[in-house]
């Protein structure tokens, strides 16, 4: 037997349990580890009697005996566990009166920032509670924690300066990171990806650069330094390292180009700017270094003197410099350009070109090209005219290139004028459609001027102006509409005879215009011949087609009924005028015989109509009530429900199953639907299975054999029938054959 008894109470003559022995006369004795606390009396009561503590003791073994008179043992021993559960009495007790620790200022990921110059240490209390805190019974203890912060020597150094192309040897040692504590393993990893990382770290964070740096490709490095632990666990951040590559001059001026090339005007007065010759150098930019001044030390030819030319030292830009320069004295000049910088001198070629000043003008051959009469039909881009000028500047340059264009009689821009870049030809040409009925004649006035300006005490004059005279004579033209095309839009119930739109065509000469129709294949419109109205004719309906296109003719009367058309298109807006209906026809539905469980099927609906970007919201219920005992219907989505059984007594035949569908249009259309269920029994593939005489329509075995001996039976009966009639027909025709053969037969003579 087992007993719980709680500690820390003190009791007196706390009964446990009670014994009864089956003989009389008898006592009860207890043994074990009573302790002095637990008893019986003689009765067979047992107790305890104190204080009983789980710390000191949790489990007293005891043993209860019947004894008689005479001190014998007539029942038992009983082993009896008396269990003393805990309560809290016991206080947590720290196991240090005081704690005392250090921390490295930012020595861990995620902490937070400490400062020794602002707080070297804390004074801390730490208290502990036992049962969570959460009790009134609970106990509780402090301690003293003292936290000193010691400073972080895990820094990033300043930024570091290298020189490039240092002639010390390699590797060169640059800068050093230092951990907190010995024993940690350091690496460097880039920050961008490096064709060449040029920089390594050894295991006292000593950080070296292993080959020389060139500033000119890349002038700085960013790069992170990385401190881990024995087990490769990281004791900080990165730090992230930068280092500058310092300039020195290792790096010659640079021409702008094997040949730089420069023109001036053959007018142009001593002192004007011919170009600015500009080198460059690889080296630092506003240093030392890159400082370039530039000399001319070669001039080819020296016609007619030497030093035409000069250079500002500092900026590059070239001057003429003694008087101003004849292409007829020499059309070129070569020069060589010495750049310098503090330690190199480059060589540079320079070309100046002498071009011809734009004096001459342009002069037509002749300054009237007299009439010239064309079509107004004539086409776009026809050449109706070929007029020429000259220039007697340099040929192909931009003094002597002609440009023509219409001062005078064309605000419309009907013309234009191309120029032949070989021969200054000018090709006057038809940019817009000409009208005679707007405009039946065009005086023209023609100028040729250069794209180059004339030179001051030049100017254009009658010289570089012709004329000429554009007659249009009149071409009968078709009608013409007010727009390339027609729209208009409907509701598809519109009533016959609804107009839709009137269209408006003009005859360029003024003829009366009458109006026609046609690709109207479905016969829904028609159009007033006179107004230009079109009207609804037939029933129109958005299913069948919803954006629907005609032609509409316009032809002009009283002449050569020339003809023009235009398209007219109508869009149908849709209204709710089809019923929902089912997506296909639902002939496959069948559910096992004897149903074990109910079931269901599936089924979707559909509807001609226009629907929303959502969807259609359809509403389900059973066709009728009779149907309620046995189905019910749940829907799925907008789209599909389906019908259930509501029990499985149900009698192995073909159920039809009607379903009511409600498309919740404007207005609501509905439709009743119908789709058979049947109930029968199944074979080992879960299908239907029957007997061959049992399906409605489908001949069994025994009726196919039966035909087969009918059809036999008759084809038969046709060939004896057959073979008879041939045999009577070859006997009757031997018959006759002996029968004219026989003496009797034959005709006596006299």
């Amino acid at each position: 037997m087992t007993f719980s008894i709680s500690e820390g109470e003190e009791k007196n003559n706390q009964v446990i349990f009670q014994f009864k022995a089956d003989a009389t006369d008898v006592k009860f004795q207890l043994s074990g580890e009573t302790d002095n606390i637990f008893f019986i009396d003689p009765e067979g009561i047992l107790y305890y009697t104190g204080l009983l503590d789980r710390e000191n003791k949790a489990v007293h073994e005891l043993q209860v005996e019947v004894l008689d008179a005479g001190g014998n043992r007539v029942q038992g021993p009983v082993p009896i566990t008396i269990k003393v559960e805990d309560i809290n009495d016991n206080r947590p007790i720290f196991l240090q009166k005081q704690y005392n620790g250090t921390v490295r200022q930012n020595s861990r990921p995620g902490s937070q920032e400490l400062d020794p110059l602002k707080n070297a240490r804390y004074d801390l209390v730490v208290s502990v509670m036992d049962m969570g805190g959460q009790s009134a019974n609970s106990f509780s203890d402090t301690v003293p924690v003292n936290v000193v912060v010691e400073e972080n020597i895990w820094k990033a150094p300043g930024t570091i300066t290298i020189k490039e192309n240092s002639t010390e040897p390699y590797p060169i040692k640059i800068t050093q990171v230092q951990w907190n504590d010995p024993g940690a393993h350091y690496s460097l990893f880039e920050k961008e990806s490096l064709t060449r990382f040029p920089f390594s770290i050894d295991h006292d964070g000593i950080i070296y650069v292993i080959q020389p740096l060139d500033r000119e490709e890349k002038e700085s490095y960013v790069f992170y330094a990385t401190v881990k632990d024995e087990t490769g666990l990281p004791l900080a951040k990165p730090l992230e390292i930068h280092v500058e590559v310092t300039d020195i001059n290792d790096n010659p001026p640079v021409c702008p180009a094997p040949e730089t090339v420069f023109e001036v005007q053959e007018n142009e007065k001593i002192g004007s700017n011919i170009g600015a010759f500009l080198a460059y150098d690889m080296d630092q930019k506003n240093t030392v270094n890159s400082f370039l001044q530039y000399e001319i030390v070669e001039q080819s030819p020296l016609l007619p003197s030497d030093g035409l030319f000069s250079i500002q030292i500092i900026t590059g830009i070239i001057q003429l410099a003694k008087r101003s320069l004849r292409k007829q004295d020499q059309p070129q000049y070569h020069l060589k350009v010495q750049v310098s910088d503090p330690a190199f001198k480059t060589i540079c070629n320079v070309t100046v070109n002498v071009i011809d000043i734009n004096d001459q003008i342009p002069i037509f051959e002749k300054n009237n090209y007299g009439n010239l009469t064309v079509d107004e039909n004539v086409a776009v881009g026809t050449t109706i005219l070929t007029i020429q000028a000259t220039d007697g500047d340099e040929p192909f340059t931009g003094s002597s290139k002609i440009l023509y264009s219409i001062t005078q009689g064309d605000p419309d821009r009907k013309l234009v004028i191309d120029t032949d870049p070989l021969t200054n030809a000018g090709y006057v040409k038809i940019n817009k459609p000409l009208d005679f009925e707007a405009v039946s004649m065009y005086n023209l006035v023609i100028k040729a001027e250069n794209p180059e300006p004339l030179v001051d005490n030049v100017q254009y004059n009658s010289s570089s102006y012709a004329r000429f005279i554009l007659m249009v004579s009149d071409v009968n033209e078709p009608p013409v509409f007010s727009q390339t095309l027609y729209q208009a839009q409907i509701s598809e119930n519109a009533e016959k005879n609804t107009k839709l739109i009137m269209v408006n065509a003009t005859d360029p000469e003024g003829r009366a215009v009458s109006y026609s129709m046609s690709e109207d294949t479905r016969g829904w419109l028609r159009i007033d011949g006179v107004t230009g109205e079109i009207f609804t004719m037939g029933h129109l309906d958005r299913e069948a087609e919803n954006e629907y296109r005609v032609k509409v003719i316009a032809t002009e009367k009283g002449g050569s009924y020339l003809t023009s058309s235009v398209y007219f298109h109508l869009t149908l807006r849709d209204v709710n005028d089809n019923p929902p209906r089912l997506v296909k026809d639902y002939t496959g539905f069948f559910f096992c015989y004897p149903l074990t469980k109910k079931g269901s099927v599936i089924f979707e609906a559909t509807d001609d109509d226009q629907q929303p970007p959502w969807g259609p919201q359809f509403v389900f219920s059973l066709g009728n009530s009779r149907l309620q005992n046995d189905w019910e219907i749940s829907k799925i989505n907008g789209t599909h429900a389906k019908v259930s059984t509501k029990h499985t007594n149900f009698e192995e035949k073909v159920y039809e199953v009607s379903v009511k569908i409600n498309d919740a249009g404007f207005p609501p259309l509905e439709n009743i639907v119908s789709f058979p269920v049947t109930m029968c029994k199944c074979a080992s593939n879960g299908l239907c299975f029957r007997e061959a005489d049992s399906f409605h329509g489908i001949p069994t075995v025994g009726m196919a054999i039966g035909t087969l001996l009918t059809v036999f039976l008759v084809i038969g009966v046709i060939l004896i029938f057959t073979f008879i009639h041939l045999k009577k027909k070859k006997n009757q025709n031997e018959t006759n054959i002996e029968s004219a053969q026989s003496p009797e037969s034959i005709p006596l003579r006299t």
